[in-house]
């Protein structure tokens, strides 16, 4: 059978998943009357939740005799791990935008690296019916996109489709026909994609995404390089180094059928499949024929550039809201989690009751802190850290450097200068990007960009778009100024009273509200000074028999701060830490205890004189 394999790029609602949903259907993937719970490219909730693509996925339609497979890409730079590696897999690609809105800035990293592998794009205008359709400058903004992101002339020479997901139908012009359905879509791809190039000798297949599933174990989804593979067949998984990391059989052997993964009895090269049955081959590796004894060249695993400590929750508090809160449970979590995604690194403390998590970002680690906590965990998390490297030539310490381009209108482009070079940002380009907009560049190190997502989200009134992407290790940039202000703590446990509140707002704005639960040691508001200060929240009105008019009016409270959990990972200091439950998120300090935060400081306080 005739193979192809494209990748498809798309924004958010641009209407990937209706899209799919029609080529599985016309292509008689599953029938009229068939009810499908889950499409395959519908994404998770936590994905729809943030408008964001966090795991690969993949299908297969077979048109004509053709087996089309098709692989969804993530667009975001934190899980952008993958993607070079999805986009190895396939020889093509299906840019897919939205008639209004036209490309969006999560399409631009995807359609980046899409080209940069020399991949020929195809371009499906979606949501031609759309009343504020805007189609002749939306295909301009796209060449503009392709030619901004160095397109050869062969990829900027793109065929075009129009059409409408939802009601079925592309053609290669906007008006139509519609009766045709899918038919011009999936011709073009068959005519414009070429063959997957297949290598003559044994097996061959560099693991591209892995997955833990509790019935098969280790889970590589790869494409054959070369020869053929059967299940009961000997294989061995090849190192980067060409080292031999194991041997072992292939237990069953999984390919994309319409919507369902079914087994299948001979994997033939081109194709695109899935392998169980070994323990320890993970991304990036070779799994080959026993005779063969060179490792392929795959695109490296990129190193963790963030850590945080992931610690069992100590407060008094801990328990009442979640069921999940033992180190045990929490660590075969954090290993499990860890098998299916390889950009994570866990390690695990001395004491065994916290870990060290290391990611390619905060937002990778605030997706897995989020998903646990849905679970049913309690966890305690400190401040995102960066990962140091040691310069083994000079003994220097190196820190990660990113790449950071922000597209922001030039009336707020100043402040983002300021804001960046505060960050010990350099600044390596700047262009017009269309419109009044500018195209900001920067090497920027990872530390100065924790948190830094929503204050340029405030200070250019949401018209922004940042893209971050690891550059390299460079010497330490230097102090990066912090939070100024002190915090307000708990002196004593119970409820927060109104009327303690009200009294307190002339000492820093409040994070919680009257009935919260609170605890010594727990942090309640943001003073308005640099220092700490312990209050007590818990203290009413003193009531006596005289009543005068006017003196028993409800008090009225400032609304308290909203600490989402990416805010409040970035707010806290290196003494504070984020309680994360499955119905609250809660600030305190490390040292509940006064005495113990006290002496902790003055320890610190001598470590940094000395």
């Amino acid at each position: 059978m005739n193979l192809r394999n494209i990748a498809i790029i798309a924004h958010v609602d641009h209407g990937k998943t209706t899209l799919v949903d029609e080529l599985l259907k016309q292509s008689g993937s599953y029938r009229e009357n068939q009810r499908v719970a889950e499409r395959v490219m519908d994404s998770n909730e936590l994905e729809k939740e943030r408008g964001i693509t966090i795991l690969a996925k993949a299908t297969s339609v077979v048109w004509e005799g053709t087996r089309i497979n098709i692989v969804d890409t993530p667009g975001h730079a934190d899980f952008g791990g993958e993607v070079e590696r999805i986009l190895n897999m396939v020889d093509g690609a299906i840019v897919l935008v939205d008639a209004a809105e036209g490309p969006m800035p999560q399409t631009k990293f995807v359609v980046g690296k899409a080209l940069k592998v020399g991949l020929k794009p195809i371009v499906a205008i979606n949501k031609v019916d759309r009343h504020d359709a805007r189609i002749t400058e939306v295909v301009n903004e796209v060449f503009d996109l392709f030619a901004a992101l160095d397109a050869t002339d062969e990829q900027l020479d793109f065929p075009i489709i129009y059409g409408s997901g939802r009601n079925g139908w592309m053609a290669t012009d906007p008006a139509g026909p519609s009766t045709d359905g899918m038919k011009p879509l999936f011709d073009l791809v068959i005519s414009h994609v070429p063959e997957p190039t297949v290598e003559e000798g044994p097996f061959r297949m560099i693991g591209t995404i892995l997955e833990a599933n509790n019935f098969l174990g280790r889970i590589v989804t790869g494409r054959i390089s070369s020869g053929t593979i059967k299940p009961n067949q000997p294989v061995k998984v090849l190192g980067q180094d060409g080292h031999v990391i194991e041997q072992g059989r292939v237990s069953k052997i999984l390919a994309f059928r319409g919507i369902e993964r079914t087994a299948i009895e001979l994997g033939e090269a081109g194709d695109i499949i899935a392998i169980a049955g070994l323990s320890k081959g993970t991304v990036a590796d070779t799994f080959c024929d026993l005779s063969v004894d060179t490792a392929m060249v795959a695109q490296p695993i990129d190193p963790p550039t963030v850590t945080m400590s992931f610690i069992v929750n100590d407060s008094p508090l801990a328990g009442t809201e979640g069921d999940k809160v033992t180190s045990r449970v929490i660590r075969d979590r954090l290993l499990k989690e860890a098998e299916g995604n390889v950009a994570l690194k866990i390690e695990e403390s001395a004491d065994k009751d916290s870990f060290f998590v290391s990611g390619r970002g905060e937002l990778q680690l605030a997706v897995l802190i989020e998903t646990m906590r849905r679970e049913g965990f309690e966890i305690a998390v400190s401040r995102p850290r960066v990962v140091y490297k040691k310069d083994e030539a000079t003994g220097e310490m190196l820190e990660p450097i990113e790449e950071v381009l922000i597209d922001v209108d030039e009336d707020f482009a100043g402040i983002v200068v300021q804001k960046m070079s505060e960050r010990r940002a350099e600044m390596v380009e700047m262009r017009p990007s269309g419109g009044n907009r500018q195209r900001l560049v920067f090497y920027a190190p990872t530390r100065g960009l924790i948190g830094y997502q929503s204050e340029l989200l405030t200070d250019t009134r949401g018209t922004a778009i940042m893209n971050r992407l690891f550059h390299a290790y460079a010497p330490f940039k230097g102090e990066i100024p912090g939070r100024r202000n002190g915090v307000l703590i708990s002196n004593d446990a119970g409820e927060a009273v109104a009327y303690a509140l009200w009294n307190l707002e002339d000492r820093g704005p409040m994070m919680i509200e009257p009935g919260w639960k609170v605890y010594q040691g727990m942090i309640i508001g943001e003073h308005n000074r640099e220092n700490d200060l312990e209050v007590n929240v818990l203290k009413g009105k003193k009531l006596s028999n005289v009543r005068a008019s006017g003196k028993d009016e409800a008090v009225r409270l400032t609304p308290p701060i909203q600490m989402t959990l990416e805010k409040a990972l970035s707010w806290i200091e290196d003494d504070e830490l984020v309680e994360v439950t499955p119905k609250s998120i809660r600030l305190r300090k490390v040292h509940l205890d006064p005495n113990l935060r006290k002496r902790s400081e003055k320890s610190r306080a001598e470590v940094g004189v000395a």
